[in-house]
């Protein structure tokens, strides 16, 4: 689909950071704003962001490398398809930093975490319960960052916002359907051993509940 028309609400204030142009892009092409296959020009994304055509540029780089866009020498910006073997790497690395991540992270989780961790998921569950495939997605960052902040590992969070984003196009059609609501009782298990202290169980759990793309990606 064309650029969207802007009637100035959605232009960006000045002094806008490079990852909020980023964020924007990376959303758009997250939720089919952006359709694959759609060409992607600095131009227009500068206008209807409302900022210079830098940040669009380096937003346009880190979408490349997270293999949200596809740019070929000469030519123009592209939405990347919905590519299987990309999404099966990126499912790969995702699930094993998230496991990672709450192993780490058990031992340093405060209860105010696991009430917001399980406060995430009711509001997934209310999403989901909406057929509100964007509110589940949000609400489902929101559950999974508790442990990845708890750790205070830059690192593994760095990776992980590269390649996430891969996987978000595919489980928002996940979150579409009724199959995304295996999730719930995933996530309220997660919580549950993390609460008892059982960091490599918990660990299992979070790493399992990153597989469950596995029968959407056969059908792509």
């Amino acid at each position: 689909m064309p650029i969207p028309m802007t009637d100035g609400s959605s232009a960006l204030k000045r002094g806008l950071l490079r990852d909020d142009v980023y964020t924007r892009l990376r959303d758009a092409i997250v939720d089919g704003t952006f359709a694959p296959g759609e060409q992607l020009r600095d131009l227009d994304l500068a206008q209807w962001l409302g900022v210079s055509r830098t940040p669009v540029r380096e937003a346009l780089m880190r979408l490349g490398a997270a293999g949200l866009v596809t740019t070929a020498p000469g030519r123009s910006t592209t939405v990347a398809p919905l590519d299987v073997r990309t999404i099966r790497d990126a499912q790969g690395v995702v699930a094993a930093m998230h496991r990672l991540a709450v192993q780490q992270a058990v031992p340093l989780l405060t209860a105010d975490d696991l009430t917001a961790m399980r406060e995430a998921n009711r509001t997934f569950a209310r999403a989901m319960r909406r057929q509100d495939p964007d509110a589940a997605l949000a609400a489902d960052d929101e559950f999974h960052a508790i442990p990845v902040r708890a750790t205070g590992n830059e690192a593994l969070a760095a990776v992980l916002d590269q390649f996430t984003p891969v996987l978000r196009r595919v489980e928002r059609l996940r979150f579409s359907s009724l199959s995304g609501r295996s999730s719930l009782a995933l996530h309220e298990r997660l919580v549950d051993l993390a609460e008892d202290g059982d960091a490599e169980a918990a660990a299992d759990v979070s790493h399992e509940t990153w597989q469950t793309l596995q029968p959407l990606l056969e059908t792509l």
